[in-house]
């Protein structure tokens, strides 16, 4: 579980954790098209103000760096604690 202290010491900018979830119930559900294909999601620290935020796309279609980049945001709390399951004080800090 991603606690304040952990988020605070990473450098503003980066990337801190990555990984990919169905795009299905169980995993991050964005979309009715594609049910259960591989979403590639993203977690990365803000510059300066420890916010955060978390990007996904097609896992088959872009990688990390694109991703990071042009990626869509996840904005719920639930898939936001799916990626990376973190406190409340962290989630509060999640730029949505």
């Amino acid at each position: 579980m991603l606690t304040l202290e952990e988020l605070q010491a990473f450098p503003d900018g980066e990337v801190f954790a990555t990984g990919v979830l169905p795009n299905n119930h169980i995993g991050i559900f964005l979309t009715n098209t594609r049910e259960g294909d591989g979403l590639r999601w993203v977690a990365k620290k803000g510059w300066g103000h420890n916010d955060w935020a978390i990007y996904v796309h097609w896992e088959d279609e872009h990688d990390a760096a694109w991703i990071t980049e042009l990626g869509d945001k996840v904005t719920t709390d639930h898939n936001i604690q799916r990626c990376v399951p973190c406190t409340e004080e962290v989630l509060k800090l999640y730029r949505k």
